[in-house]
């Protein structure tokens, strides 16, 4: 039999004559509770979050993209194109023009980027699915997709056939600018359809046929500026890139769906570790309380401490009992306040509405269940207790068990 560990159970369990260290021991498991809850709750929350915002990063960002190297655009020759069209990994690919524009509509102008995409887009991509008042344009027309903020800003609808959309850019080369007709490519579209994804985007992107898009910059069928990639559902990412590579070369630089949003990526892993130590330093104030706790208890029970030592328990094994005592009120204490944030965060996904937290009226707070997040809280609740238990149970020494 484990003595020590035998006997800090009792100690735990057992109340003591003394009520203010009984006041005090509840005190600290309380505190151990609701420091790991919140750590759970917090963490939940904050994987919910970032869960919603890459949400948007999916429906615009493929696969993989492919972008040109150097300069604005490159050359997909038609023997690439058709290499590309019988590799394994790749579901569709969809060739791209970016650049930018401007857009003027009735006496008003906006600065944004247009992008051309081919027929293949909406099997590439997911646009589509967010445009909340009109269609998807029809491929070689004059027809466009506007965000959002682009249509407020410039205060046009859908299919306003008697008010054409006109779309500009710099003609390139060298001299003096005679005029600015002259100066611009332009042409009239027709907005089909507005889409809402976030500011950021609503705020630039106009979405045009590729033929469109390369007519308005003067470049030839085959000059695009990326190709985006979907691959097949399980297909290894880094042997498509692989593939890719070998048949585009060095003209483009393959990314991922992280690499397109490595800032964003980078901003909220930033944010979890910041909010991850926030909370961890309220749990080493929470576990200061399990060191009163444990370093009350060694006074209370000195009398009973000096006859185990006199009956020859050693004085490890003593100090051993109160660092078994408070690991175990920190494990425990972490392990309940776990199952009471687990069954916060399944409430407020799973919950009715009326008990949940909203973000607005119409918003829950965006909350994610990971194992991680629970390995990581009980991980950081039993590491620190083991610290704390380990600082209180040092304390007790030969001269404490020999005055008595």
């Amino acid at each position: 039999m484990n003595v020590p560990l035998y006997i800090a159970k009792r100690y735990l369990r057992s109340k003591s004559s003394n009520n203010a260290i009984n006041f005090i021991t509840i005190i600290a498991i309380i505190g151990v509770i609701l420091g790991a809850a919140s750590l759970f709750i917090v963490l939940s929350g904050f994987a919910g979050l970032k869960d919603f915002t890459l949400e948007f990063s999916s429906i615009v960002d493929p696969d993989l993209k492919a972008e040109t190297a150097t300069g604005k655009s490159f050359v997909l020759s038609n023997d690439e194109a058709s290499k590309l069209n019988q590799l394994e990994p790749i579901a569709q690919y969809s060739k791209i023009l970016e650049e930018r524009v401007v857009v003027t509509f009735d006496n008003k102008n906006y600065i944004a980027s247009i992008k051309g995409v081919d027929e293949n887009f909406q099997a590439v991509n997911h646009v589509d699915s967010v445009i909340v008042q009109g269609t998807w344009f029809e491929p070689q027309t004059n027809q466009i997709v506007v965000g959002w903020g682009i249509s407020r800003n410039l205060s046009f609808g859908v299919l306003d056939y008697a008010k054409t959309v006109n779309i500009s850019v710099p003609k390139p080369g060298k001299g003096q600018i005679t005029s600015i007709k002259s100066a611009f490519n332009s042409v009239k579209t027709v907005n089909v359809g507005i889409f809402d994804i976030n500011e950021e985007l609503n705020d630039k992107y106009v979405y045009a046929p590729l033929d469109l898009a390369q007519h308005l910059l003067n470049y030839e069928p085959n000059r695009i500026s990326a190709v985006e990639f979907k691959l097949q559902e399980g297909a290894d990412q880094e042997k498509a890139k692989a593939d890719i590579e070998s048949i585009l070369g060095d003209k483009v630089v393959l990314k991922n769906r992280a690499q397109l949003n490595d800032a964003l990526y980078k901003m909220l892993n930033t944010e979890y570790l910041a909010v991850y130590l926030i909370f961890t330093l309220v749990l080493i104030i929470a576990l200061f309380n399990v060191i009163g706790s444990i370093i009350m208890m060694i006074l209370d029970k000195k009398k009973t401490l000096s006859t185990l030592f006199n009956m020859g328990v050693t004085l490890k094994e003593i100090r051993q009992i109160f660092f078994f005592q408070g690991s175990l009120m920190s494990v425990i204490g972490g392990f309940i306040g776990i199952l009471i944030g687990l069954l916060v965060i399944i409430n407020q996904i799973y919950g009715p509405e009326i008990l949940k937290v909203y973000i607005t009226p119409s918003l829950p707070y965006p909350a994610t269940i990971k194992f991680i997040n629970l390995l990581i809280v009980f991980v950081t609740i039993s590491v620190l207790g083991v610290i704390a238990s380990k600082i209180a149970s040092v304390r007790i020494s030969k001269t404490l068990l020999k005055d008595y």
